[in-house]
Parts: C-alpha cells; sequence; structure tokens
C-alpha cells in the first residue's frame, strides 16, 4: 500500500532506503552505477531506492509512491514497462539475445533508425553514450589526421573517456598530455570559434557539441557552424543523446534542418534498455567498415552492441515516436508544466528564484538565494519538499506517460514548496529548512 505524503509533514523518513544506501555505499564506490544517481544528488537521509516502476510513476522500498521526472536520466522518455516496448522485447527473449554473426534484428533496427533519422547514411549501434561519442572523436581524428578536439565548453558531458573527462574537475587518473588535446568554444559564437580554429590551423579534428540545450540556437548558429567546420576542414558532430527524438522524431538535425557529418544518440532510443548509436555520412562511417582502401579505423566493437532485445525495444520506440506523435505530446505536457510551475512560484513571490528553463520536452530549474546566484542549498529546500509532496524530480524533463492529473499534482506540490521557499528567502538563511547537508554538484574535486 502506498503511503499517502503530506506536505505539511516536517519530518520525511525513508528508513529501508537509507539502509539501502548503506549497503550501496559497501559494496559500489559512490553507492550507485551513474554519478548523476548518487544520493549526494538529494537532501541527506532522502536518497529513495526504487522499488519499481509503472508509467510516470516509481515506488521506494519504504512504499511511497512519487510522480517521477527525467526518468532514468532521460532515457525512459515513453514512461516505464511501456507495453509496446515490452512486447518487442519479449517476441525476442526466447529467440536469443547474441550469436557468434550478425542477427537479421540488425539490419532491420538500422533500416528503422536510417528511416527515422534520413540526414544519416549508415549506423553503428552501442550500449552507452560514451561508447558512440569517442568513436565519433576517434572517426574524426583518423579522417582528418589532427590530434586536437574541439567541445562545446557550455554544455555539461559528453562521455567518461579521457578525452572529455580530463576536461572537469574529476580529472585524477587522465595524463595532462591528454587533456591539452583537448580545447573548448563557446555556444553561439560563431567568432569565438573561427578564433579558435585560426589560433590551431590544421590541428582542429571536429567540433563536438550539443545542437541545443536550454535555449534555442541563435538564429544561423548552426548552419554557420557547418560553414566553419567545412573551411577549416573539421569533422561537425552533434551529440544527440538528449535532443535526439525530444526535439523531433528525427532529432535536433531534424528540426533545424543543419546536416552534421557525425551525430551520436541514446537515451530516449531504448526507453530504458541499452542501446546507443553513432550515425552519420557514409565516407566517414565506412573507414570502421571493410570497403575502404584507407587505415581501418577501430570504431565500434562491443560484445553486447547488437543485443536482440535492445534493438527491439529501439525499433518500437521509434514506431511509437512516429504512430503516436510523442514528441508533440512531450513538447505539450512541458508547457503546461512550466506555466504551471511559474505560476506557483510567482504567486509565492519567488518567480525570481525558482526558475524553469529550456525546450518544453527537456525541462530544468534552477533555484537561486536572495542575490540571485544558484544555490545548491536552495536546491536542497526546494528538492526535500517535492519529495514530501511525492514529487521525484531532479529536474522537469517530462515522460509522455504523464497526464493533467501528475502535472496538476506536481504544480501544487511545486507551489506548497514555494511557501517555504519564500519563508527562507525572507529569514536570508534556508538551513533551518534543510535538516542535513546541501545536495552537491556531481562534477567536483573532491568527495
Amino acid at each position: 500500500m502506498d503511503t499517502e505524503h503530506t506536505e505539511e509533514t516536517e519530518e520525511f523518513l525513508l528508513p529501508r532506503s537509507r539502509m539501502a544506501n548503506e549497503r550501496l555505499h559497501a559494496m559500489i564506490p559512490g553507492g550507485a552505477h551513474t554519478y548523476a544517481k548518487g544520493d549526494d544528488q538529494y537532501p541527506e537521509n532522502l536518497a529513495p531506492v526504487i522499488s519499481h516502476g509503472h508509467g510516470a510513476h516509481v515506488w521506494d522500498i519504504d512504499g511511497n509512491r512519487y510522480i517521477e521526472y527525467g526518468s532514468g536520466l532521460r532515457s525512459v522518455s515513453l514512461g516505464h514497462a511501456h507495453p509496446r516496448v515490452l512486447e518487442a522485447v519479449r517476441r525476442e527473449l526466447d529467440r536469443g539475445s547474441n550469436f557468434v554473426r550478425p542477427s537479421i534484428v540488425e539490419v532491420e533496427a538500422a533500416e528503422r533508425f536510417l528511416a527515422t533519422v534520413p540526414t544519416a547514411e549508415m549506423v553503428k549501434f552501442a550500449k552507452n553514450g560514451s561508447d558512440a561519442t569517442t568513436a565519433a572523436v576517434r572517426l574524426a581524428r583518423a579522417a582528418t589526421g589532427r590530434p586536437r578536439v574541439a567541445v562545446c565548453g557550455d554544455h555539461p558531458f559528453f562521455s567518461v573517456d579521457d578525452w572529455f573527462i580530463g576536461t572537469t574537475p574529476m580529472s585524477a587518473g587522465i595524463p595532462e598530455a591528454t587533456t591539452d588535446l583537448t580545447v573548448a568554444f563557446p555556444y553561439g559564437d560563431l567568432t569565438a570559434t573561427e578564433e579558435l580554429l585560426n589560433r590551431y590551423p590544421n590541428e582542429v579534428a571536429c567540433l563536438i557539441l550539443e545542437p541545443a540545450g536550454h535555449t534555442e540556437p541563435p538564429p544561423g548558429y548552426l548552419a554557420g557552424l557547418r560553414e566553419l567546420a567545412d573551411r577549416h576542414g573539421c569533422v561537425l558532430i552533434f551529440d544527440e543523446m538528449i535532443t535526439g527524438f525530444r526535439w523531433s522524431e528525427a532529432g535536433a538535425q531534424g528540426l533545424y534542418g543543419v546536416v552534421p557529418d557525425l551525430s551520436t544518440f541514446g537515451k530516449a532510443l531504448g526507453n530504458g534498455f541499452a542501446v546507443s548509436a553513432l550515425a552519420g555520412r557514409r565516407d566517414l562511417m565506412e573507414r570502421g567498415g571493410l570497403r575502404h582502401s584507407g587505415d581501418r579505423v577501430f570504431l565500434l566493437s562491443t560484445t553486447h552492441g547488437a543485443e536482440t532485445h535492445s534493438l527491439a525495444a529501439a525499433m518500437a520506440v521509434l514506431t511509437t515516436y512516429v504512430e503516436e506523435g510523442v514528441t508533440a505530446r512531450l513538447h505539450a505536457l512541458g508547457e503546461r508544466l512550466a506555466a504551471g510551475v511559474r505560476d506557483a512560484a510567482a504567486s509565492m513571490g519567488v518567480g525570481d528564484h525558482v526558475v524553469v528553463r529550456g525546450r518544453a520536452s527537456n525541462l530544468v530549474f534552477a533555484t537561486l538565494d536572495e542575490n540571485g546566484q544558484p544555490s545548491q542549498q536552495y536546491r536542497t529546500l526546494f528538492l526535500r519538499r517535492l519529495l514530501a509532496g511525492g514529487v521525484l524530480a531532479p529536474s522537469f524533463v517530462v515522460s509522455s506517460a504523464l497526464d493533467d492529473a501528475d502535472i496538476d499534482r506536481t504544480v501544487d506540490v511545486v507551489a506548497q514548496a514555494c511557501a517555504v521557499y519564500r519563508k527562507a528567502l525572507d529569514a536570508a538563511d534556508p538551513t533551518p529548512w534543510l535538516a542535513g547537508r546541501p545536495v552537491k554538484p556531481v562534477f567536483r574535486r573532491l568527495a
């Protein structure tokens, strides 16, 4: 039976989750297999450990039910246990999942993907996004014979591999010589990007970026970047891990009409099943194949990259997006949620402090202090009240399984959280409402 959440309750306890978190930390470094899922991202002793999920709801092992946002770090965009996806997966489970030669499912999945993302000419599947983005970088270096990688410095994450992680505060274990080969350019600034390319003439193999983030690309920016890459002989790589399918069925490249040389997809592609993709121009992709005369590129070679049930899940996701207009639904839900949260925050006098940002299908929120600066303490206060109200929301990224009642309930809980937020602002000190240490950023040098 679900535990009833009461927003008025000052003390919201998760004893079983707390014990399970201790067990997790005893055996798993960080207590989770993804840093963004760590309990340091949640208020102290209020990091629920999940029992199961269905649709837009999850249940923790203490018996609490939550409306969930950002499901599976944005990967579960159709909701948990989606029937079309599960049906496709079940069809493959009894037929074997991995063979010594390619299965016919690999052909069908590639055809379905390329039909959905027609700007790409070839595709190779893998299990996680980092493998795909690193393969894109390796391919760009091989094709250009250049060593440097230019990453968009305004985007938070591209890969767990050395070429990117070496640029973050968590760079321990990565040689400086590797990090020195990665340079950064600012999003939306073509002049600064060209200055970077001129600073390293004939050295930059690729420009890699998310085509869009929390703001829309400035008019002409992506087309200008395409022109810059062509003029300077760079490979243009779009990281569509997040924008893929959430922006349009054909990704951000399909929405904005700018074709990259290579692009990477993941997250929404499997609706929680492990599958990612590297896609792009045939002449580049074929360098990792057998039908060219140049040096071979070890592009992607993964034992489990073509598990039949994961590729079946991907095909079901692609079909569902196209046939059911999922992207449009995500935008409609997000617009309703954003409007409700903004109204709730404004009505409680914190409209300038609880701020919703991003495309409607990919909303995040900022928590600002008395001086309008981002605050981990105020984020902690806000998350505590959301959790107590039955809303698990490290972001406000929607899934299509949400309904209007879920959105309305979320807005009610946000309003009650904002009332507490107002009290903390008036006191110029959120500490009395934290009940422990504040949440922490993922990328930091010390634990």
